[in-house]
């Protein structure tokens, strides 16, 4: 059996749910994966693949910042950091390779995780990184990085309608790209509503601290039902009663395929991954985008004017604007699924750098 390393960047959750699909795929097609990761994201897959080996990773350590006109002068101060992190883990990679006699590596937008021993990929829905006024340069950047890879993979369709717009679908200067169609971990059921409302937080802190206390303040006058998961990926999962709402610290897949069949709408942030999920299951959703964060405010925007998912900036948000949802479509109608025939050809046609 072939060792596939799979390391996901732990930036929120959303690298590391993505990476499940791909976990199963490559078990199905009688692969050995190896897990890399550290913090959040590497607990999360510990929970789904509990037999899998699993290795820790040098942690990025990225913070948001508490406001959004901050975000990319805190992110600017703390590159010297994270460029350091890559350096690391690629040094670390190295070691790896021969240590655990790797055959393969997919990267989910850990920069530094690949080798020239092995067939390295590199998946990500950002081709083109909004930075503000600074897309151009940050976009450039990614591409030089993505250039080290043998492969990048993109996790949506190439053609329209697709669902990240041009942040995966930018023109020029990238080669041996891959379009995998959506993917998420999750699968729609068919079972009667039970919640009206589900309420999924998730992200770097302090934001998702953030977020979840504004929005705790926000639901005291909801009339209905609410199921909230708080993202907070800990040892043992927690649940509580306070009044109308039932309140887990994390779920992991086979919960959350429950929970989201079981809800009429669900409120969250605008991330890639979340959107996948949304479309995987049909539903109806209101965005939240992290503060700052131009991929999430571009996403939220464009699902908006394409009358799929309304959104409002966290600052602005007030319980009663979900009603609004009554007058935008959702996110059916996609071609969402994951089209795995081929992709690991890559790990049996490598021959060397």
């Amino acid at each position: 059996m072939k060792r596939i390393l799979v390391a996901p960047l732990n930036w929120g959750l959303g690298h590391a749910t993505r990476c499940i699909p791909v976990i199963r795929e490559l078990q199905a097609h009688g692969f050995d994966p190896v897990i890399g990761s550290d913090g959040d994201a590497l607990e999360l897959l510990k929970n789904e693949f509990p037999d899998l080996e699993f290795v820790e990773l040098p942690a990025y350590d990225i913070e948001y910042a508490k406001k959004a006109k901050y975000f990319k002068w805190k992110l600017l101060y703390d590159s010297p950091k994270i460029l350091r992190a890559i350096a690391k883990e690629h040094k670390y990679t190295k070691k790896l390779v021969d240590y655990l006699a790797l055959d393969g590596i997919i990267s989910d937008n850990r920069l530094g995780v690949y080798s020239k021993k092995v067939p390295s990929v590199f998946m990500t829905h950002q081709l083109h990184v909004l930075s503000g006024n600074t897309s151009s340069i940050s976009t450039a950047l990614h591409q030089r990085y993505i250039s080290k890879f043998d492969v990048c993979w993109v996790p949506d369709v190439e053609g329209e309608p697709n669902l990240s717009g041009e942040l995966g679908h930018a023109s020029g200067g990238f080669k041996n790209v891959r379009y995998l169609g959506p993917l998420s971990r999750l699968e729609k059921l068919n079972l009667p509503v039970k919640y009206d409302l589900l309420v999924l937080l998730s992200g770097p802190e302090p934001q998702r601290t953030m977020l979840e206390e504004k929005l705790m303040e926000e639901l005291r006058s909801y009339v209905g039902e609410i199921l909230m998961v708080r993202g907070k990926v800990e040892e043992r999962q927690t649940v509580k009663t306070m009044g109308h709402n039932r309140i887990y610290n994390f779920m992991n897949s086979e919960q959350l395929e429950v929970a989201f069949s079981k809800s009429s709408l669900v409120l969250c942030r605008s991330g890639y991954t979340t959107i996948m999920d949304l479309a995987k299951l049909d539903k109806k959703a209101f965005f939240i985008p992290t503060p700052g964060q131009f991929e999430q405010e571009y996403l939220a925007q464009r699902m908006e004017e394409q009358g799929l998912v309304p959104f409002a900036t966290q600052d602005e948000f007030k319980i009663e604007m979900l009603d609004r949802t009554t007058t935008f479509r959702g996110l059916g109608g996609f071609n969402a699924l994951f089209d795995p025939d081929g992709i690991f050809d890559v790990f049996g046609t490598f021959q060397g750098k």
